[in-house]
């Protein structure tokens, strides 16, 4: 099979490698003598020296080729036709040749031989014979470089044109005969394809040489490098430029050049896009800062412009030249129009000499990619369009120290939009809701704990400054403003709480208290008039102290004078009721609940409302990135083409999914826990963000009494705004399923659902600091508790179950089991002990329906021990049960039982109202009352 074509095969190569031994000893050799003198002659040995390196390396793969030939040939039934080289490693053995041939030609675009000739000339006068016989059909009038190149190219370019001939013929003569067809034609494809990029090649040598002769000494050295390559020159084929209108149009295989006057316009081919729609005669390009329309006279000369910069184009995206470069037929491979690729943008604008590096979409930023400036700032990010676009972590460097602002955000059109975290080189922290690049919305902003000045606030923003409600913790001054600012100064109806427990309230203009105010004293003082920025009565006011005496007059301060004033005092007045004061709630009804806190709702309603896009469920939840180490994962994160973004839409979907899924009531409830308890769910971060404001406002400096109503009413206000959004969640999913929400719901069944299922639900994450109000509420009063609990203590059994006039026919004396030196009246915490226990676990649960649930099975085990003394069952009526609850409540004792009831009190489900739980707990409550009675406070005789 193919035994001639072989043989001829192996006759080629042989006086190929013997000519390419001849060439190397005879041209090479002696061409890398020259000595370098200058920049010119340094280039160019450094290009004679890779043209030898190339020969060599075709040498050897011609050697390799014989042996495979040779082995082949004397072995025919051992070795099969596909061992050959020349088809096996057709790819490898190609890849030699192009190599030289890109050697070859930038020798030649350089002049290199000329330049080497004319430092030796007598030398190469002298070989002039010996160059001839290695040349077919050569004159002696050509110049002795042009000798050079030819006994240099033209036996590789005889050598492949007689490689396929030969292949064409083994191809006919291989038969069916498989792999070795298969790599015959293959091999033989790609000779043929080497013969016309050997042609394109050398053309492309020329034609760069001859203009590299015609520019002026200016323009070459503006666009010279050995290795470029001139495509088409619009000398050759007029070509018009708008809005440029550029006088000649170069293109290379690496760049576009523009020339107008004694401008250069340069675009790199990689980030050049031809516009696939075209207009008659014109077509459009887009480069990362222009864009322009290139039209010609004939429709001919647009199509043949446009086809060869598209392929170059394709050809530099590629790094590599294939083959054919430019063949005659017009059909061409498209160039991607998404690239990964680096780009240092010149024209003026925010973008002025900004280096961007990453993704690209029709000559703009668009994607995972980097941007940064010299002055140090970057941003690591998303892109859309050429513009910031999703999230996204810009450093923006301060002029005057070496600290840099840190902003971790969304970004929409450029500017940063939805939830971010900036921290600043100031040791400031902003957490919260961007608009247009300014603080706008929900927010926290605050000082380093290390500060001089340590301040924090929590609230609204309105255009980059604190608008609407909002919390100011000034750690400095020991004081907590809650209250209505606008153009971030104080402005309107305020609260201020200080660390010494002062409480104010009035309004505020400007930053400045303006009108009457009332403040209240650690001591439950009252005072009313006007006061200093430092919580000082001045002019006109009324004092009422403690005791009911009141002092009304004129108030004034001075240097170590304390307060002073001129007035009345009046000692014959009542003593005030204690509500007045001691219980006095502030900021109730000058806040509304349902508006306080509109920027931390808005945002979740506006999603809901837009149907849950995925593209905007992290502008809304935010993300975790805190430390410097998860900031640097972070941008490793953005700039990895490797790593996908999480499909937020996906996420989404599930969630939504997850709803429809458990609507039941029993499933409903573990569904809302479960959203709850995670803060990338959307009912979880709203939770979350809600915790948040409320520990900034009653916590620590907040944690007073007197803002006990508001924190109330702020919780109950939460579990409304929290099952308002699980609906509008569940509207969405159903709507996505083509379905429809049942109707609306009425208010009774909206707070049966709001008490009885979101309520438990949300309740511990706002008991410790609620829980500590109604402590200090209630602190006298438990005081008291505490001090009757103590003596009762004292009592045994039977002597405080007589001292609390229970009936003796109900004491569980049988229950008893005394030891010969035990009496009855010397038992202690023995009777109704499983009652008891049972109450003990009341302070166990912080859900209110729990705590009542604990009241009920107390209550039963009280009537099962009474059932069990009397021996039959029995129903305590209220005189009976009261008296016997008091023993239980005085054993059990429960710390802060005063704040336990009220806080039951308050947040119990009003459904339960005139019911069972209702009952027990006013028998609790009237338990509690009787404990803080003095004469509770007897010792036992």
């Amino acid at each position: 099979m193919g035994r001639p074509e072989e043989a001829a095969l192996l006759q080629l190569e042989e006086v190929f490698s013997a000519t390419l031994a001849r060439i190397d000893s005879l041209v090479l050799q002696p061409l890398l003598m020259l000595e370098p003198t200058d920049p010119q002659s340094r280039e160019c040995l450094q290009l004679l020296q890779q043209l030898r390196k190339s020969s060599q390396q075709l040498w050897k793969v011609t050697e390799e080729s014989l042996h495979s030939l040779r082995e082949r040939l004397r072995h025919p039934d051992a070795i099969g036709l596909e061992s050959l080289l020349l088809l096996d490693g057709a790819d490898r053995v190609l890849q030699v040749y192009m190599e030289y041939i890109e050697s070859y030609t930038s020798c030649v675009v350089t002049q290199a031989f000329q330049k080497a000739v004319k430092k030796r000339s007598d030398y190469w006068r002298s070989r002039q014979k010996a160059l001839q016989q290695q040349l077919w059909g050569m004159t002696s009038e050509g110049s002795m470089d042009t000798k050079l190149a030819q006994v240099l190219c033209q036996p590789l370019t005889r050598h492949v044109q007689e490689y396929v001939s030969l292949l064409r013929s083994l191809r006919d003569t291989a038969g069916e005969h498989r792999p070795a067809c298969e790599l015959v034609a293959h091999a033989t494809t790609l000779f043929e394809n080497l013969q016309s990029f050997m042609r394109q090649a050398l053309d492309q040598a020329v034609a760069t040489q001859g203009l590299w002769r015609t520019l002026s000494s200016r323009l070459r050295d503006a666009l010279y490098t050995p290795a470029r390559r001139l495509l088409q020159d619009s000398q050759d084929m007029p070509l018009t430029v708008t809005p440029l209108r550029a006088e000649r149009v170069l293109l290379f295989d690496d760049i576009l050049v523009l020339l107008q006057g004694h401008n250069v316009h340069t675009f790199d081919l990689k980030l050049v896009w031809v516009d696939s729609e075209q207009n008659g005669c014109v077509f459009h390009l887009l480069t990362p800062e222009e864009e322009f329309f290139f039209g010609s006279k004939y429709r001919q000369d647009q199509v043949v412009w446009q086809w060869k910069i598209t392929q170059a184009v394709c050809q530099a995206l590629r790094g590599k030249k294939d083959f054919p470069l430019l063949g005659a037929g017009l059909e061409s491979s498209k160039p991607p129009i998404c690239r990964s690729m680096a780009y240092t943008f010149l024209a003026e604008g925010r973008l002025c000499q900004a280096t961007y590096e990453g993704e690209w979409y029709q000559g703009r930023p668009h994607g995972k990619g980097t941007l940064k400036w010299p002055n140090g700032r970057n941003h690591v990010g998303t892109f859309c369009q050429g513009l910031e676009h999703g999230f996204g972590i810009c450093l923006v460097p301060q002029a005057s120290e070496d600290k840099f602002d840190c902003y971790k955000c969304h970004w929409r059109e450029g500017s940063m939009c939805g939830y971010g975290i900036c921290e600043y080189g100031i040791d400031e922290v902003y957490k919260g809701y961007f608009q247009e690049g300014l603080r706008h919305g929900f927010g926290v902003l605050e000082s380093a704990q290390q500060a001089p000045q340590h301040c924090k606030y929590t609230g609204h923003w309105e255009r980059g400054q604190r608008d609407g409600y909002g919390i100011q913790e000034d750690s400095d001054r020991g004081e907590l403003y809650i209250g209505l600012w606008q153009a971030d100064q104080r402005h309107g109806p305020g609260v201020v709480v200080t660390q010494a427990g002062v409480c104010y309230q009035g309004t505020f203009q400007e930053d400045k208290m303006v009108g009457p105010g009332i403040l209240l004293s650690e001591d439950d003082s009252l005072f009313e008039g006007t006061f200093t920025r430092d919580l000082t009565l001045v002019g006109k006011g009324k004092v009422t102290f403690p005791n009911g005496f009141t002092l009304e007059g004129s108030f004034g301060s001075g240097a170590g004078r304390g307060l002073h004033a001129q007035g009345v005092l009046d000692t014959d007045a009542l003593p005030p009721d204690p509500s007045s004061t001691c219980y006095r709630q502030l900021g109730l009804g000058i806040f509304p609940v349902e508006s306080r806190w509109q920027g931390v709702y808005g945002p979740f309603r506006d999603f809901v409302h837009t149907g849950c896009p995925g593209d905007l469920q992290e502008a809304l939840l935010g993300f975790h990135v805190q430390s410097s180490r998860e900031l640097r994962k972070s941008q490793e994160y953005l700039c990895c083409e490797s790593t996908q973004l999480d499909d937020s839409a996906g996420r989404m979907e599930d969630i939504l999914e997850e709803l429809l899924q458990h609507r039941d009531p029993e499933a409903l409830q573990k569904c809302l826990r479960k959203a709850l308890s995670n803060s990338l769910h959307p009912l979880g971060k709203l939770l979350q963000t809600l915790m948040l404001t409320f520990q900034a406002t009653y916590a620590g400096i907040g944690a007073n009494k007197h803002l006990q109503g508001l924190a109330q009413e702020e919780v109950k206000q939460h579990a409304q705004e929290l099952w308002a959004a699980y609906r509008g969640l569940l509207q969405v999913a159903l709507q996505r399923k083509g379905q429809a929400l049942e109707e609306e719901e009425d208010t009774e069944a909206r707070d049966r659902r709001v008490h009885g299922l979101v309520l438990p639900l949300m309740l511990p994450s706002f008991y410790s600091e609620l829980f500590t109000l109604y402590l200090l509420l209630h602190e006298r009063e438990d005081s008291h508790y505490s001090q009757g609990i103590t003596n009762l203590s004292l009592f045994p059994d039977t002597n405080l179950l007589e001292f609390l006039d229970v009936q003796k026919h109900l004491w569980p004396l049988k229950d008893l089991t005394l030891t010969t030196n035990q009496r009855h009246s010397l038992v202690k915490d023995k009777c109704f002990l499983s009652a008891i226990e049972c109450l003990q676990k009341v302070i166990t649960t912080m859900d209110p329906r729990e705590k009542l649930e604990v009241l009920e099975r107390t209550y039963r085990e009280i009537e099962a021990t009474v059932s069990r003394v009397l021996g039959q069952e029995h129903k305590l009526p209220m005189d009976d049960l009261l008296p016997l609850l008091i023993y239980v409540v005085s054993r059990a004792q429960i710390q802060h039982l005063g704040a336990e009831i009220h806080l039951i009190r308050d947040m119990m489900d009003p459904i339960h109202t005139g019911g069972l739980f209702d009952f027990l707990l006013t028998a609790l409550e009237s338990c509690y009352e009787h404990i803080q009675k003095k004469d509770m406070h007897r010792s036992p005789r």
